[in-house]
């Protein structure tokens, strides 16, 4: 009896001490691997948002950008009534604003007040101010550019893609104008082109006309002419009446 349990003893500790050895040992690896997998999906993830981020920052750096060609304009454009401007004076915020040019075609700036604006470039409304400023301020450097045109239009309809006003921003021909409205459609009839433009003569209004192909394939090239404010360009359909005198 005493030799039975002696052996039973001997069996319970020879398998409490040789336990490790098998697959209990095997567990911790196991482990290790499950938790460091998931470590390497948090960064993953955060790459994937900040690539995210990046693509969302570079299409609104470029939507920006665009905007900002559009509204650019040529260092000959004469600034006119509600067209705005951004007056920056270096290093002084309190100076710098942007401001609408007012119908009598004036702008208000502190200390110097009202300025004639209407008729002169930016650089020429700078050079003013800068002049101005000197009375008051030490060595100023006045900048200005033309954050939006609204003074200077041109007018587009019938047969184009896109009719409607367009700024003009630049010196623009005849051909260029309706370059920006897309272009003529199948259907216009391109050869019967009708400008009407405002004059200080009676009526008010004069009409001028002029062919594409006169222009293109031949040597109508003075009637591409040069827009100017307030132009309304007409682009008729084939299936209109021929104007008369043409």
């Amino acid at each position: 009896m005493v030799m039975g349990r002696t052996l039973f003893v001997l069996i319970v500790l020879l398998s409490v001490l040789w336990a490790p050895r098998f697959g209990f040992s095997d567990s911790t690896p196991l482990m290790a691997v499950g938790q460091a997998k998931t470590p390497a999906e948090g960064p993953s993830s955060a790459s994937n948002d900040k690539n995210a981020q990046a693509a969302k920052d570079v299409k609104d750096v470029t939507v920006q950008a665009m905007e900002k060609l559009s509204n650019a304009v040529s260092s000959e454009y004469i600034i006119g009534a509600e067209d705005v401007l951004d007056i920056t004076v270096w290093r002084n915020a309190d100076l710098s604003k942007t401001v609408e040019v007012r119908p009598d075609g004036r702008v208000s700036l502190p200390i110097i007040r009202d300025t004639v604006a209407v008729g002169k470039t930016p650089a020429q409304l700078a050079e003013e101010m800068t002049n101005k400023l000197k009375e008051y301020v030490q060595n100023p450097v006045v900048a200005i550019s033309v954050k939006e045109v609204k003074s200077s239009n041109i007018f587009v309809l019938g047969e184009v893609k896109n009719p409607g006003k367009y700024p003009l921003k630049s010196k623009t021909t005849l051909l260029q104008g309706v370059t920006v409205a897309g272009g003529f459609t199948p259907t216009a009839a391109r050869n019967q082109l009708v400008i009407f433009r405002f004059t200080e003569a009676a009526p008010g209004m004069k009409r001028l006309t002029a062919s594409y192909d006169e222009i293109v394939l031949r040597t109508g090239i003075n009637e591409n002419f040069e827009l100017k404010p307030g132009d309304t360009i007409v682009v008729p359909s084939e299936a209109m009446v021929v104007f008369p005198g043409r």
